[in-house]
C-alpha cells in the first residue's frame, strides 16, 4: 500500500458522526458556540427580567396587569384580570377556545404575548353584551342550541362575530372559513352555521 493511500483519510459522513458522537454531543457542542455569538443580546436579557405592569384596553376599559415578557394574552385575561370567557384547552393554538378579537381581527389569545397587546382594542366575549343584553350572535348560538360542553363556545361567538362585522351578509361558506380554526369536540358545527346564518339574518 502506498502512502498516499495510508494518509487519505476516509470519507467521515453525516450519518457516522451521528453514530459516533450522539445528540447528547452535538448539543453540548453546538449550545456554547450560540451563546458565545450573540453578546448583543446579553444587556438587552436585563430588561425583560421579573415582571412589569402594563396597560391593556379590555372591553372598551383600560386595565393595569403585572405580567412577565413571556405571559401571554390568555394567561393575563383569565389569570390576573379575571376575564375567563376565553377559554384554555390546548394552549397550543389548535383548538381556537382562546379566540378574542384585537383591533377588529381575531387571534388566538394563548398564542399572543401580552405585551404585544398593548395599545390595541380587546374584545372578549364578556365585551358582546350591551346593557345586560346578549349580542345577535350570542342570542342566535343560544335560539339554535349552537351548544353541547359550550367550553368551545366562546370562541365560535367570536369568529362569527368578526366575520359578520366585516360581511354582514355571509354565505354558509363563507361562516364555515370563518371558524375553520375552531374545534367542537362535541360535533354540533351543523348549529353554529345555523346560528351564524340567523345571525346574519339569513337563512
Amino acid at each position: 500500500m502506498s502512502d498516499e493511500a495510508v494518509k487519505t483519510p476516509k470519507k467521515f459522513s453525516r450519518r457516522d458522526f451521528l453514530k459516533v458522537s450522539g445528540g447528547g454531543a452535538v448539543g453540548a457542542a453546538v449550545i456554547p458556540s450560540l451563546v458565545k455569538t450573540a453578546p448583543a443580546f446579553a444587556d438587552d436579557a436585563e430588561i425583560f427580567k421579573g415582571f412589569t405592569t402594563i396597560q391593556l384596553k379590555i372591553n372598551g376599559k383600560m386595565r393595569g396587569v403585572e405580567v412577565e415578557p413571556r405571559t401571554t394574552l390568555l394567561s393575563a385575561l383569565r389569570n390576573k384580570l379575571d376575564v375567563t370567557g376565553c377559554k384554555e384547552v390546548c394552549d397550543r393554538g389548535e383548538c381556537g377556545a382562546c379566540t378574542v378579537i384585537m383591533n377588529n381581527k381575531t387571534v388566538l389569545s394563548c398564542m399572543t404575548l401580552a405585551i404585544d397587546a398593548i395599545g390595541k382594542e380587546i374584545t372578549t366575549v364578556e365585551g358582546l353584551l350591551v346593557d345586560g343584553k346578549l349580542d345577535p350572535v350570542q342570542q342566535a348560538f343560544v335560539d339554535k342550541d349552537a351548544l353541547m360542553c359550550g367550553f368551545c363556545t366562546p370562541g365560535f361567538v367570536m369568529s362569527v362575530r368578526a366575520l359578520l362585522n366585516k360581511n354582514p351578509n355571509p354565505t354558509e361558506a363563507d361562516v364555515r372559513k370563518a371558524v375553520a380554526g375552531n374545534t367542537c369536540r362535541c360535533g354540533t358545527y351543523g348549529r353554529v352555521f345555523e346560528a351564524a346564518m340567523a345571525a346574519s339574518g339569513r337563512r
